[in-house]
């Protein structure tokens, strides 16, 4: 159906409303719930109850800048640049592994810090990937279906970022990029066999470093029955779930959780979730879960908008780098998937995943000015 040119030049200049507010309600949430989960530890560590909220605050208003920058510029200039982005991020990673920038802690160099300011390159990895993934794709649709040259290179990027991961060692996150390229893939059109080979590869290449890593092995394992050591592997899930249990249906009130009094490990960051269930109850959870679905669905409606192969695999991408790493987050916590490093997009503490976060809201907002003509 043909479309005026007022019509388009109107459509052209506005932007997807209704993502904009399930983001701002999420981001705006979370930083209510660190407000509430990092008191209690920020006064101890800083002698300030708000230190990290005043963080936060910061981290919010940088990924505002991000977010308008990302929907405002041309998105042409970010495909331009794509095996730039993938080189910046491989570099990245190295430098995690072998850099004195890099930070260690719970025995993984996942950060580096420069100056006052700590990043982690795994969130540059994912946007990296999703622009390259949806380069190939676009560009090489005539060979999508040959295993050479249509599935192989994707492949081997997306095992290069995997293997810089492990070096550090992070397997959850290697896990979140092998994800991307599945899905990525799939909307790609690479055939099934070929996915299908590469899922059963990735798990046998998976169950043989838990095997052999001790750690993994009772990281993985614990999570089938987190009580029957509840004092060490299965600690942090058996908090989580008490307090998760604890909110009932509308919670114990904001600010009146117990499980953020040094029960529960990392509670204003990746399990951040829990203290959210035990506050504000299953109806709280809930309206979580509506807004990632909401997220979901503008996600789903951009990319089906968009005129060009490129553009529609590259909205899909960059929500799905929200929508995975909100389900992998609810899984670890709710105890359905082993315990990894996954913060609750726009809710949990920290600047690296919120400004990405803020940057792939920003890139969907700029394709959903554009229209099919």
């Amino acid at each position: 159906m043909k479309i005026t040119q007022r019509e388009a030049a109107r459509q052209l200049m506005s932007f997807d409303v209704i993502l904009l507010g399930a983001v701002i309600c999420l981001a705006s949430l979370g930083l209510i719930m660190v407000l509430s989960a990092s008191g209690i530890m920020a006064e101890k560590v800083y002698g300030d109850k708000y230190a990290l909220f005043w963080k936060q605050v910061l981290f919010m208003v940088a990924g505002g800048v991000v977010l308008t920058v990302a929907a405002r510029s041309n998105i042409e200039f970010f495909y331009r640049h794509t095996y730039l982005w993938i080189l910046l991020a491989a570099g990245l990673l190295l430098l995690t592994v072998f850099s004195p920038l890099a930070t260690t802690a719970g025995g993984a160099s996942r950060w580096l810090r420069i100056g006052p300011f700590s990043i982690q390159p795994l969130e540059a990895a994912k946007i990296a990937l999703v622009f390259y993934l949806s380069y190939f794709f676009a560009n090489k649709q005539d060979l999508v279906k040959t295993f050479s040259v249509g599935f192989l290179p994707p492949i081997m990027v997306t095992g290069s970022l995997c293997f810089l991961l492990l070096l550090q060692p992070d397997f959850g996150g290697a896990v979140f990029l092998a994800g991307l390229l599945f899905l990525m893939c799939l909307v790609g059109g690479t055939r099934i066999i070929f996915l299908g080979s590469a899922i059963v590869l990735a798990l046998v290449s998976a169950a043989l470093l838990v095997v052999n890593s001790p750690y993994r092995f009772r990281r993985v394992f614990s999570f089938l029955d987190p009580f029957q050591d509840a004092q060490n592997t299965g600690y942090q899930l058996v908090q989580s779930l008490y307090g998760l249990g604890s909110g009932g249906w509308f919670g114990q009130g904001l600010g009146e959780g117990k499980q953020k009094l040094f029960f529960l490990p990392e509670a204003h960051n990746d399990f951040i979730m829990s203290v959210l269930g035990e506050e504000l109850g299953f109806v709280g959870v809930s309206l979580i879960i509506i807004l990632l679905g909401v997220v979901l669905w503008r996600t789903l409606a951009i990319s089906i908008r968009q005129a060009t192969m490129h553009d529609r695999i590259t909205a899909f991408g960059m929500g799905a780098i929200v929508i995975v790493g909100g389900i992998l987050n609810m899984g670890v916590v709710l105890g359905a998937i082993p315990p990894k490093g996954v913060p609750m997009p726009f809710l949990s503490y920290g600047g690296s995943h919120l400004l990405s976060g803020f940057f792939c809201t920003g890139v969907l907002l700029n394709l959903s000015r554009k229209v099919k003509a």
